[in-house]
């Protein structure tokens, strides 16, 4: 499977443009899933300068991803369209928020459509909520 990643919020905490402390699990999380023979790419905002750090900081934390915001390493990103041909995306913004490592593990494993109900802090009004959670194969 070919997975798209984002880095601030989801691999490490949002504190762009600097480098936020790890997320519990997800370096771990995405060696295992490389391991696993998945194919990982970093899809991010990040640019530049704020890239080529991004992809250090995973670097000295054991994760090499195949390509930078593009479907191969060798693709020109001035004539290529920013769109990704992934199976499933990783991204803190999703619809609800990030749920924690453990549980996007075994989605991946499962491989199936799940409808997984869980209790989720909003942020911004400090109260529990419930979210349904769908994932296609």
């Amino acid at each position: 499977m070919i997975i798209a990643v984002d880095f601030d919020g989801t691999i490490v905490e949002h504190k762009y443009p600097q480098l936020g402390k790890p997320i519990p699990f997800a370096f771990d999380t995405l060696k295992q899933l490389q391991n696993e023979n998945h194919t990982l790419i970093l899809w991010t905002v990040r640019e530049g300068r704020l890239l080529d750090e991004a992809i250090q900081y995973c670097a000295k934390n054991g994760l090499h991803f195949f390509a930078h915001n593009t479907n191969f390493p060798e693709e020109d990103r001035s004539s290529a369209p920013r769109k990704l041909k992934a199976d499933m995306f990783i991204d803190d913004r999703n619809f609800g928020g990030l749920p924690d490592w453990h549980f996007i593990y075994q989605v991946i494993q499962q491989k199936k459509a799940l409808n997984v109900q869980f209790d989720l802090e909003m942020s911004s009004r400090k109260e529990r909520s419930k979210k349904n959670w769908f994932f296609f194969k």
